[in-house]
């Protein structure tokens, strides 16, 4: 729009008929938010004028859009007129009538809100804070001073560290309104201080924490004055965190005075003393340890402090007893309005939440002190508090799940084992709690349950049955929320979950009945609640199809109806269909046996639920459900529609659903296989070739292993072979030559082969051709290292699929590639070693005389890949055949030099394929280990750096096999003169950290200090191998190192100074700089943070 017509806008703003005025305004909003409006200096002043003029409309819906204007108009003005807009709105607020001072406040906040850069922040602070803080101290009102201060605030959260030349200034003209006479000008100044504390300089931070506790070092101040003070040294610890730990030490111990020493009537003194205590915990947790044992054992005495009310109920084992005294207190229940001492209570809970959350190493004294407190304070009078005690012990919960998880709980002093002892207490007093009328108590009391058994799976086995009538009221009783039905039934679902079903068969009457009517509730959460419970009750009536711990049949039928009234019902929320979906597959699959009337009319809903986009995933995740069952249901009336409807799927975009088909066409496949009909099988092959690519390894995965399990299952039909060769087999072969297969797709690959290979429908000799050829090099070059062991590993697995013969015939041909000293034959040598490799490490190939000297000649080949598939090779061999050909190996690591390097990564490689069987035996003997053991440290003072990186890799590797040989052996060289040594052995360790438990962990615990304080050694070589090894642990068992940080951490950080000029240019020097540097972060937010 042309400025001419927003000219008139203006004109029409300034009318006298309100509602042309509204209009205008409105209009002029509208151009504002247009991204093409433009103002010159002319039009920018009348707008901000008349904007500004609105403000003070007689109309209070022209001054609220005026309001709104000025969001978008300091985006469109420049930024001396934004600081105008400023001045004139403060000049408002601090000099206009009573009645627009509200109006200007807003419009100021409104503007500062729209202020992003950082010269306009200035600006504005310049011009704005001098006039505030005169406002706040020249003798205004009590209004416009907490306006004032308000403003203020938000200008200083924002922008306070833009002018720190005023801070001081600011500080002291703050400091002075604490001792306000009007309580609204000192609750805001606590929060402008607090606003202001993060800019501030430690010296100006200091003066503002000590100038408060001056004031409460005064005893005879007024109390009111007292518990503003309190209230700032609070806040000024919740915004400056850590920064306020140099102060505790005075802090502290008046906080705790005060709290102990207030009058009977002072509550408010209390709660802000232990708020303040609160905060401490939680904002300066390192600072405070001295005194968490003195604000421990307050809050512990005050969570209980109620003066005003008796308690003189003794705790009776009759339940009618219980009741009725119950009853009672309820009825004279004391209610004093006045009684205060409530907030005390919670802000003792609140405080010893907050040493829960922060001292996880109190956990078990939290449980022998605090423990029983919490639970004896479940029956507190105020629910408010009852409600942050149910939190606190929750937190205490969720802190034993966080600190202990993996962990047992034999240990007598551990937090699992003491929480294991108050098990029948707590339930005891949260079945009180259940029996309560207020339907929020009894909603708290569930969240406690639910996370007692997440922390403790196994707790309630002996307790479920006093909390049964708990769970049916509040599942029955017509009062209960919607709320309180979703714990009830998320707890019911949670422990049924994770105890055993034997439990719960006692109760199995009591509960189906609610559970099946909330299952007809009409709140969609609360019914999709109730079919997941049904879900877990199915799983409880029939645990084991072979035998039957209970008559499950009388519940057969009611469930099944229950669950297809939602199965039919199209008209509800989606989570309901998929709950009622995933529940009904769970009752066909484990009672399919008592339901067969019933399926032909329910199987097809579930078949008409694959056809819809929302609940087609769950579906299709149903059959593959119906189809495991080990009660093999008849699917004969919609097998064809299902598999017609899954094949079409493999088309689809969506990734999970794709992924979901091919997982219940297997299952259909092994269950069903022989009734689905062979254009069927061939339709699926075709759709799931196109699966096969290196673009999603894991789809393809899946795939391959769809096509063995149609293979397996129908090998005698000559086009589903047709249809693998043809469809499957050049996706498979060009999978193959990916640089990206590994893990379970080229695993999924050589079942592929090993199958094609017995199906009979292709030829070995074939097979094993077209593999050979997928290793020559193309036109684009050759194949990457990965792709050629992946075609290895599939030619070792289909020579053992094919049977000895064949195997035998295939190793004699590779032989006869290795004896051809063709210089151009060399990638056929290359993939020929490779192929033994494999092979011998699969299969005894001393039948094979002098294979071993045959690889070995190959070590003289003039080309690095050769030797390096011929080192390969040796080892995989001498795996095979441990007692022949380790001793070989031995044998010439001693006597050929030249060849040491290559023959010391065959026996890594003999080392690393090590597996250690169930009786927790290598098959390694200790003969060999003690000679491999003096090889190995006979050649960790070599020269060459490779030959100590293998030497040390492999004695990582015996050392997951033999840790306790392996590390006092490496611990006793830590202190060896020779520093290649000392790197061998921190590069051993490192290796021998990974990720999987083992019997090395609790010998590792122990010692790895030791290793790890290689970081202060002389050499550079060294301190970085124990780098690398302090990486590792940070990394794969940050449990390992936890308690050496506040050690290691310092000397790490000193490796990332620069020491002298060498360092700058050596390359190794550089690398030592930065490693340390990123090991050290690693550290703080792995190991300290989490």
């Amino acid at each position: 729009m042309a400025n001419t017509n927003i000219t008139g806008i203006l004109e029409k703003m300034t009318g006298k008929d309100k509602d042309y005025r509204y209009m205008a305004t409105s209009d002029l909003l509208s151009e504002l938010n247009k991204e093409s409006f433009k103002a010159d200096q002319d039009l920018e002043s009348k707008l901000t004028n008349i904007v500004l003029q609105q403000l003070e409309d007689a109309s209070g819906d022209v001054s609220g859009l005026a309001v709104k204007c000025l969001a978008p108009l300091v985006k469109k003005v420049n930024e001396e007129r934004v600081v105008e807009m400023t001045d004139k709105l403060c000049d408002k607020l601090l000099n206009g009538k009573d009645q627009h001072r509200d109006t200007a406040s807003i419009a100021l906040k409104a503007v500062i809100v729209e202020v992003t850069t950082a010269s306009l922040s200035e600006k504005i602070l310049v011009s704005l804070a001098p006039q505030l803080i005169n406002g706040v101290t020249n003798g205004k009102s009590a209004e416009i001073k907490c306006e004032c201060l308000d403003i203020l605030s938000d200008v200083l959260h924002r922008f306070g560290n833009v002018i720190t030349k005023d801070h001081a200034y600011m500080l002291t003209a703050l400091l002075t309104q604490l001792s306000s006479t009007q309580a609204s000008v000192r609750k805001k100044s606590v929060s402008c201080i607090a606003s202001l504390a993060p800019c501030l300089s430690d010296d100006l931070l200091a003066k503002a924490t000590l100038e408060v506790i001056k004031l409460l070092k005064i005893k005879r101040a007024k109390s009111d004055i007292t518990r503003t003070n309190i209230q700032m040294i609070g806040a000024l610890s919740r915004s400056v965190g850590y920064r306020f730990g140099p102060h505790l030490a005075e802090a502290v111990p008046l906080l705790i005075n005060y709290c102990t020493s207030a009058s009977e009537n002072d509550e408010e003194l209390r709660e802000y003393s232990l708020q303040a205590l609160e905060s401490f915990m939680l904002r300066c947790p390192r600072d405070i340890s001295p005194y968490c044992e003195g604000i421990l054992n307050l809050a512990l005495e005050y969570v209980s402090y109620d003066p005003n009310f008796t308690d003189s109920m003794e705790e009776d084992t009759d339940d009618e007893v219980q009741d009725e005294e119950e009853d009672d207190e309820s009825a004279d229940e004391y209610t004093d309005d006045e009684d205060a001492s409530w907030k005390v209570r919670r802000a003792s809970a609140k405080c010893l939440s907050a040493i829960i959350a922060s001292r996880p190493q109190m956990l078990s004294k939290m449980y022998q002190e605090a423990c029983p407190k919490l639970v004896d304070r479940f029956r507190e009078r105020e629910e408010n508090v009852k409600m942050d005690i149910f939190n606190t012990f929750i937190e205490l919960l969720r802190q034993t799940g966080n600190v202990t998880k993996g962990q047992g709980d034999i240990d007598e002093s551990s937090p699992r084992w003491l929480l294991k002892q108050e098990v029948p207490k707590v339930v005891k007093s949260i079945n009180r709690q259940l029996r309560e009328k207020s339907v929020k108590t009894k909603v708290g009391a569930f969240s406690v349950l639910k996370e007692l058994v997440v922390v403790l799976p196994d707790c309630l086995a002996d307790q479920f049955g006093s909390l049964v009538p708990g769970i049916e009221k509040a599942l029955n009783d017509k009062s209960s929320t919607s709320n309180l039905k979703i714990e009830a039934l998320a707890f019911t679902r949670i422990v049924m979950a994770s105890h055993s079903p034997s439990v719960f068969h006692p109760y199995i009457q009591a509960l189906s009945g609610p559970i099946l009517s909330a299952i007809g509730d009409r709140y969609y959460k609360v019914t999709a609640e109730a079919l997941r419970v049904c879900g877990e009750l199915v799983r409880v009536l029939r645990p084991n199809f072979e035998e039957r711990s209970i008559d499950f049949r009388p519940y057969i039928i009611p469930i099944y109806k229950a669950i297809l009234a939602r199965l039919a019902n199209q008209d509800q929320d989606q989570e309901v269909k998929e709950c009622a979906i995933s529940c009904m597959s769970l009752v066909i699959a484990t009672f399919g046996d008592g339901l067969q009337r019933e399926l032909p009319s329910c199987l097809p809903i579930l078949v008409d639920r694959m056809g819809n986009e929302i609940t087609r995933l769950t579906a299709v995740k149903a059959f593959a459900v119906i189809a495991n069952s080990p009660l093999r249901i008849d699917l004969s009336c919609v097998l064809d529609h299902v598999v017609s409807e899954l094949t079409a799927f493999l088309r689809k975009a969506n990734r999970a659903l794709r992924q979901a088909t091919l997982g219940t066409l297997n299952s259909l496949v092994v269950t069903y296989g022989s009734q689905i009909g062979s254009s069927s099988y061939e339709t699926i092959l075709a759709e799931l070739s196109t699966l096969i690519s290196d673009g999603d390894l894991h789809m393809a995965a899946l795939a391959l292993e769809l096509c063995c399990t149609i293979m397996v299952d129908r090998r005698s039909v000559k086009n589903v072979g047709l249809a693998v060769k043809q469809k499957v087999l050049p996706e498979a072969l060009t999978l193959i030559r990916s640089a990206l297969l590994q893990g379970q797709a080229l695993q999924a690959l050589q079942k592929f082969f090993a199958a094609l290979v017995q199906s009979a429908n292709i030829s070995f000799e074939t097979l094993l051709n077209s593999l050979i050829s997928t290793a020559k090099p193309s036109q684009s070059g050759g194949l990457s290292k990965q792709a050629l062991f992946s075609i290895a590993q599939c030619v070792a697995v289909l020579c053992l699929a094919a049977g000895d013969q064949k195997c035998a015939s295939t190793i004699e041909m590779l032989k006869g590639i290795l004896n051809d000293d063709s210089s151009t034959n060399s990638a056929k040598q290359h993939m020929a070693l490779l192929c033994l490799g494999e092979i011998g490490r699969r299969k005894d190939l001393s039948s094979h005389i002098q294979i071993e000297n045959i690889v070995i000649e190959s070590f003289q080949s003039p080309f690095e890949e050769i030797k390096s598939a011929a080192s390969y090779a040796l080892g995989n061999i001498a795996v095979g055949n441990l007692s022949k050909y380790l001793p070989f190996i031995l044998d010439q690591i001693d006597n050929q030099q030249k060849k040491q390097y290559l023959l010391l990564h065959s026996l890594k490689e003999v080392i690393a394929r090590q597996s250690v069987d169930h009786t927790g035996q290598s098959e390694l003997q200790d003969s060999n280990i003690v000679k491999i053991l003096a090889l190995l440290f006979n050649h960790c003072e070599s020269e060459e750096e490779g030959v100590r990186n293998v030497v040390a890799e492999c004695l990582g590797k015996i050392a997951l096999i033999e840790p306790n040989k392996l590390i006092p052996a490496l611990k006793e060289r830590t202190t060896s003169p020779a520093a290649n040594t000392r790197a061998t052995v921190a590069i051993a360790i490192k290796y021998s950290i990974v990720e999987r438990t083992g019997k090395i962990d609790a010998i590792l615990y122990s010692e790895i200090s030791t290793f790890l304080m290689l970081i202060k050694d002389s050499d550079r070589h060294v301190r970085r191998a124990a780098v690398l090894a302090l990486s590792t642990a940070a990394h794969n068992k940050p449990s390992l190192i936890k308690g050496l940080l506040p050690e290691l951490l310092p000397l790490l950080y000193d490796q990332t100074v620069v020491k002298g000029l060498s360092s700058m240019s050596s390359m190794t020097g550089l690398s030592l700089g930065k490693l340390p540097l990123n090991v050290w972060t690693h550290c703080w937010i792995t190991v300290l943070i989490k």
